[in-house]
Parts: structure tokens; sequence; C-alpha cells
């Protein structure tokens, strides 16, 4: 009987022992599969149908010396020192205004006409102060005549000094006030006295804002008109982390809008803003080479920014596909098997893209033509 115990007790220990070491076998069995699988989702086994459909061909990992052509966008801006208010010298009532929004302008035009008894009566008091100058002047003359012989006291001699310089400094300062209003002093008389006076513009450029109208009483202190000057024109590029490096202050960009893309005009970089915003992304300002009248205030504009040229390896552009923001190339394995190998890219031109770190692509056939068709085909197998 107690033989007969411990051979049941064996043979129990047996069975589970054979359990567990069966259980393991399947675990180990199931987790390579699984491995294989994963692994196996890197490949993609093709047809000759799906290839004579796709027109696959091979090509290898190349040297080459190629231009980075950086891409960017944004905004044209007037620089604040070309944006230009616009007020009169005087108060009065405007009288006409001689532009609209938007209109160009040239140097010496009128935009507006601003009327005023001020007027007249700064130029009455110029002619006054003309008049009472000579008649000081003469007196004066008549004055040192006579204190040679000693007829008058020198004191007399010292106001009539006194009464000239008086009106003489009067008559410069109202002289002054003349011109700063548009009146010329010297050829005013009393048969071209007049109560109006004229607001010229100092550049040539175009009107942004009229902040006036017809009848309305200005005061020296306001704004009649924004105007901007077109020299000031500024052309301000978002600059992207990964190309801050390459852009630099003298470079020389291709600018262009997205109404007439083949036109492209000419600029230089003449500032870059030393700082990363939040969206990843710095601020490169140019200016035109020369004036464009296409580009107006808060246009969004394109510019392209060519890269010195550097000696590099890489792939045909059609080589390499994307795929969940990353980069992938396809290996021939032979025998219509394919593996999709992840990849970091440099710079890129119109056919080339550079391959960074490509050693472990070397003399292995890479595929040019159709790696997007594998792709989607990856994809199907996978879904």
């Amino acid at each position: 009987m107690y033989l007969k115990n411990i051979s049941i007790l064996s043979l129990s220990v047996i069975l589970i022992l054979s359990s567990c070491s069966g259980k393991k076998e399947e675990e180990k069995t199931v987790y390579e599969n699984t491995k294989f699988k994963e692994k196996d989702q890197n490949t993609v086994q093709m047809s000759d149908k799906q290839l004579q459909s796709i027109g696959l061909t091979t090509t290898t990992i190349q040297e080459k010396t190629m231009q980075k052509l950086v891409r960017l966008n944004g905004k044209v801006e007037i620089s604040p020192s070309h944006i230009s208010s616009i007020s009169s010298i005087m108060g009065g009532h405007i009288k006409s205004i001689n532009v609209i929004n938007g209109s160009h302008f040239s140097k010496g035009q009128v935009l507006a006409v601003v009327e005023d008894p001020q007027f007249i009566q700064l130029q009455q008091d110029y002619l006054v102060t003309k008049a009472q100058l000579e008649s000081a002047r003469l007196n004066l003359s008549r004055q040192k005549d006579l204190n040679i012989t000693k007829a008058t006291s020198d004191k007399t001699l010292q106001t009539a000094q006194a009464d000239y310089s008086t009106l003489n400094a009067t008559l410069k300062g109202l002289e002054e006030k003349l011109r700063i209003i548009g009146i010329n002093a010297k050829g005013l008389n009393l048969s071209n006295i007049r109560s109006q006076i004229n607001v010229y513009v100092p550049f040539s450029g175009f009107v942004s804002k009229i902040l006036v109208n017809n009848g309305q009483y200005i005061n020296p202190s306001d704004t009649l008109f924004e105007l901007i000057n077109p020299a000031g024109l500024l052309l301000e590029l978002k600059v992207f982390e990964n190309d801050v490096n390459d852009v630099k202050i003298g470079q020389e960009i291709l600018v262009y809008n997205n109404q007439n893309p083949e036109k492209k005009s000419t600029a230089k970089i003449v500032s870059i803003v030393p700082s990363i915003e939040n969206g990843g992304s710095s601020v490169a300002v140019a200016k035109l080479s020369s004036p464009n009248p296409e580009f107006i205030k808060g246009m969004y504009i394109n510019a392209e920014v060519t890269i010195n040229s550097r000696f590099t390896i890489g792939l045909p552009n059609e080589s390499v596909v994307s795929f969940e923001s990353k980069s992938y190339v396809f290996e021939d394995l032979g025998n219509k098997k394919y593996k999709m190998i992840p990849v970091n890219v440099g710079i890129s031109d119109d056919q080339f893209t550079e391959i960074l770190k490509a050693d472990n692509l070397k003399d292995k056939k890479i595929v040019q033509k159709g790696a997007y068709g594998l792709l989607m085909a990856m994809k199907n197998q996978a879904e």
C-alpha cells in the first residue's frame, strides 16, 4: 500500500512538470511568432502583376554636390519710420480734400486745403511789421547822423537802435511762421493776402487713412492723414527652427505672392530676430532690391533662399516616402520581397534628397520608382 502511494505521487509530479514544460514551450513559441510577425511588418511580398503595375526600378546610394532650397512664407509690412501722420501746422476748417484712401501721390502734392481768419491776421501782422521796420530803419539812420554832431542824446540813439532790432526780430519770426504754413513772405503784398493754406505731402507714396472730412475744424495736434512711403516696405518671413542656422543676414532671396507666383522679385535679408517663438520658428526681415507696386502692406508672400552648395550623399526624391511624419526607403531583398528602412533626411532640391548617416544603405539595392506603391501595399497588408 505504501509503495502504491509513492508511485501515484511520483506520477503526479511528473505530470505537473510535463505540463509546466509544455506551457513554457508554448509561451516561447507564441513569443517567437509574435516577434517574427512584428519584424515581418517591415517587409512586403509582391507579385509579378503588382510589380508590373507600379513599374518598379532600383538604384543605389549616390554622391552629389547639391544646394539646399529653404522655402519661407510671411507678410508684407512697413517700417514704422516710413509711416507718417500728417497734420496742419495751424488749426482751421477743412476746405477741401484732394486724395482718397489708397491713392498714390507725389512729393509736394497738395493733400488738403485749410481755411481760417488767423492766416489773414498772420499775413497782416507781417506786412505791418515790415512797414514799421522800414520806418524804424529810417529813424535809426537819422538818429545816427544827429548823434555825430551831438544834436541828439546817446539815449535817443539807443532807443532807436532797440526799436529797430525788436521789429527786425519780429519780422523774421513772422516770416518763418509764414514759411512753415506754405506762404512765401518775400512775395506777400496787400493784393495777395489769402485765408487758406495748403497741406503738402513731404514724400512720394500712397494714402493709408483719411481721418477728416470737409468742413471739419481741426487743431494743430489732429492727424489728418496717415501716409505710407513704399521705400520702407519690409518682408517679415517665418524661419523654422531647423533652417535658422542656414538663413543669414545679407543673403539674397526670391520673393513672390500667391496671385502671381511666376513673377519673382529679389530681396535681401537685413535682420533676423534672435529668438525662437512658441511655434518653433524665428523671423527674418528682408527688403526688396527694387520697388514692386504689387506688394502691399498685409499681403501674404512666399520666399526661396538658396543655401551654398555642399558635397553629400543621398537618393532620388522618389525613393524617399513619408509615413506618420517619418521618412523611409525600401530595400530590394530579392524574390520580389522588399524591406522598409527608416532614414533621416537632410537638404533636398527638385531631384535629390540628402540621407543622413547612410552607411547602412551602402551596397544595397534601393527602390526608386514604385516606392510609394510599396508603401501603399504594405499599409493594405497591415490592415
